[in-house]
């Protein structure tokens, strides 16, 4: 008997309005287009404006999408998982707000936080659910607010990072697609170089705090850089070797969107043309778990049925890794 697999079924995203261009970061900030263009690769980025709206008017948005787009009935939902690593509040779930919302209703639901590697490390909880064999249709959701926790009068990350969700449905399969192999892995040693100090149990919130603008991102641009250059390329390249797969088995490179010049390097030691790398982040930045399945919504008319896809992100923490998965149906 052949092992049932999880497989992407269908898939959806959702990207505010309001665009901020480099051209208006400009006037916020010491930088230019043509700096931020070439060290990036970014020219604009998604902010969300709404008043009283967090990452699950993101997510939920991306949900209605894939939900309209798929047919599929809320109800028979299974699993809500959202990946996320800025939740509404820092108790209660997103991930169950949003399963309410969708109308989800027979659904579990929880967070899972990796940072950029979010969605990629939910890909592997949703893909253990299904093949479990318990389970037979699991919504894993990638969305984050990033301007919520971005000090926009710091040039080192206000560049970088922008709003946005994705959405995708898992269910299980007979044919041999879906996820195949995956690669993931941690290093605490990466905790100091991106980070928010404050807010946690370790340094809760203060007025010192927020004086102190504690409750933004801190990035070590230049280190960060360092380890993500090297690890995502490597466990690329390693899922490939373990698969036998060669530059030519490869249709697609499905990269976390934080910087051209990484992705470029991972594309590289894959062997790939650029024809075969997933590439928005000029148009939203960096929008930490969400970069994946955006990835997905913007380019799923050009995926076949059978195409191999390469998956590889990297986040704070230090985690990163790979995901090789067979696509399941043709647009």
């Amino acid at each position: 008997m052949k092992k049932q697999t999880a497989a992407i079924t269908a898939v959806g995203g959702y990207v505010p309005e309001f665009v901020l261009s480099n051209k208006v970061l400009e006037t916020m900030v010491e930088t230019n287009d043509e700096w931020i263009t070439s060290r990036t690769g970014i020219k604009e980025r998604r902010i969300l404006k709404k008043e009283n709206q967090g990452t699950s008017y993101l997510a939920i948005k991306a949900a209605e999408d894939l939900i309209a787009k798929s047919g599929v009935d809320p109800k028979e939902i299974d699993f809500v998982l959202v990946a996320t690593a800025t939740p509404d509040l820092p108790v209660a779930a997103t991930a169950a707000y949003v399963a309410s919302e969708i109308g989800a209703v027979n659904a579990f639901s929880y967070d899972l936080q990796a940072a950029c590697s979010s969605f990629l490390f939910g890909m592997s909880t949703a893909a253990s659910y299904i093949e479990s064999g318990r389970y037979k249709k699991v919504l894993l959701i990638g969305a984050d607010k990033m301007s919520s926790i971005i000090d926009y009068t710091d040039r080192t990350t206000c560049i970088i990072f922008g709003d946005g969700a994705g959405a995708a449905l898992f269910e299980p399969n007979d044919e041999g697609l879906g996820l195949q192999d995956e690669y993931l892995r941690t290093d605490g040693v990466g905790r100091q170089f991106l980070k928010i100090d404050a807010g946690g149990s370790i340094l809760p919130a203060s007025e010192e705090t927020i004086k102190n603008k504690q409750h933004y991102v801190y990035q070590d641009g230049k280190s960060v850089f360092k380890f993500a250059v090297s690890n995502m390329a490597d466990v690329s390249a390693l899922i490939m070797d373990r698969n036998n797969l060669t530059h030519d088995d490869v249709q697609w490179l499905v990269p976390h969107q934080a910087n051209k010049r990484i992705i470029n390097a991972t594309a590289n030691r894959m062997g790939l043309d650029a024809d075969k790398v997933m590439i928005n982040i000029h148009r939203y930045g960096n929008t930490t778990s969400a970069t994946l399945p955006l990835l997905l919504f913007d380019y799923e008319k050009q995926l076949k049925k059978g195409d191999n896809l390469i998956f590889a992100a990297f986040g704070g923490g230090f985690t990163w890794g790979s995901i090789y998965l067979k696509w399941a149906y043709n647009s």
